[in-house]
């Protein structure tokens, strides 16, 4: 549908998001407008004009898509510096504070991952425009407070953020300072769907992404007890990302790097944490666990970088994989906005916990904390080696 031929109601519709408030189960939900065509989305490239309903008739059948319908000027500005040999940063060849990462990385704890998780997923589900998902991110705020201040770490300027949308589950960021403004920027989405109620329906999230929030989370805890990080002696500054709004196609990330786009910030790297917890069917195929790297969208220098840092940081391997048009993740809205970015998984695709997934059963009970310790272990390494990288 061409934009000449839409209603002057539509157009404001989908410009602002006009919400209505409704009753389900005892909470509020707010929903948005359902009938008309008022929702852009980006297919693998093809974009169309659907309703609400039509939205999640496509999730359901499988398909990945980015709605941007408030973000059609994402990339306009730095969007041409994507992929483009010219523009590559000089990643490190090699990694340089083993010395230092290593013992840290022993500090790494297991059981504050998984009690963190145990109570993520309490949340009746975490819907990015319900009343669950307002009140999950409002949990996960006071959590990453609490790390902050136990570490001393506001003392040293790090600032804890929300990042407010026009829907009520905000994002999250965490800025660590560096000497400079180059920015490196650690991801994961922290909202859950159940793609056939996704207001009253359950949705644990436990793998998707409660697993990959938690393990990002730990990364935060332990690398705030580095004095150096912590003094702002890094090259770079460090960001973490608590995205919302990912099942509704990249929302809340679209957001995020679009203002950045705006304002002319200087991302040096984005790493997705996209499910770290399932092993299962790894296991079954007869390997041990692996890290999949999700080849469909990606920059090529920094995923070469992010499998430097995998092999010098883990005991385990790497494997390509992708999914072609029927996944995606938030580095997806970096890359848009003429960012360098790449996402890694739990294992390759069609070994991922996608049977369990966006409805009530993805739950703690698949996962396998060791596994997130490992993902936890390569992340630290990444944010370490690349605040002290000169890019």
């Amino acid at each position: 549908m061409k934009l000449s031929n839409l209603s002057l109601s539509a157009l404001f519709a989908s410009c602002i998001i006009a919400r209505f408030v409704e009753s389900n189960e005892g909470q509020i939900v707010l929903n948005l407008a359902l009938e008309e065509p008022n929702f852009l989305i980006d297919i693998a490239g093809e974009q169309r004009w659907v309703t609400e309903e039509e939205k999640w008739d496509i999730k359901r059948g499988g398909e990945y898509f980015m709605d941007i319908t408030n973000y059609r000027a994402l990339g306009s500005i730095n969007g041409a510096k994507a992929f483009t040999s010219s523009t590559r940063l000089p990643y490190p060849s090699k990694v340089s504070h083993k010395s230092t990462v290593l013992p840290i990385q022993k500090r790494l704890n297991k059981t504050n991952i998984q009690t963190h998780l145990e109570h993520f997923v309490t949340f009746h589900n975490r819907f990015w425009d319900s009343t669950y998902g307002a009140q999950s991110c409002r949990w996960l705020l006071s959590i990453i407070n609490d790390i902050v201040a136990e570490t001393g770490a506001d003392k040293y300027g790090v600032v804890v953020k929300p990042f407010i949308h026009i829907w009520d589950q905000f994002s999250i960021i965490v800025t660590i300072p560096g000497k400079g403004e180059g920015t490196v920027v650690l991801g994961a989405h922290q909202d859950s769907a159940n793609y056939k109620e996704r207001y009253e329906g359950r949705a644990p999230g436990a793998d998707d992404d409660g697993s990959g929030t938690m393990t990002i989370l730990e990364v935060l805890r332990v690398l705030l007890s580095d004095e150096k990080v912590l003094q702002g002696e890094a090259e770079n500054t460090i960001e973490f990302h608590w995205y919302s709004g990912e099942e509704g196609g990249l929302l809340g990330s679209q957001d995020v790097f679009s203002h950045y786009e705006k304002e002319g910030r200087d991302v040096k790297a984005m790493l997705q944490t996209d499910m770290t917890g399932f092993t299962q069917l790894t296991r079954e195929a007869g390997r041990n666990p692996q890290f999949g790297l999700m080849m469909d969208i990606m920059d090529e220098a920094l995923m070469n970088f992010t499998k430097l840092v995998i092999e010098e940081y883990t005991d385990l391997e790497w494997v390509e994989t992708g999914c072609g048009k029927f996944c995606g993740s938030d580095h997806m809205s970096a890359i848009k906005a003429g960012y360098p970015g790449v996402c890694v998984t739990e294992s390759e695709f069609k070994h991922c916990a996608v049977e369990h997934l966006h409805g009530p059963d993805d739950l703690i009970k698949y996962l396998d904390f060791d596994h997130m310790v490992d993902h936890a272990k390569y992340i630290l390494g990444f944010a370490y080696e690349l605040a002290f990288a000169k890019l």
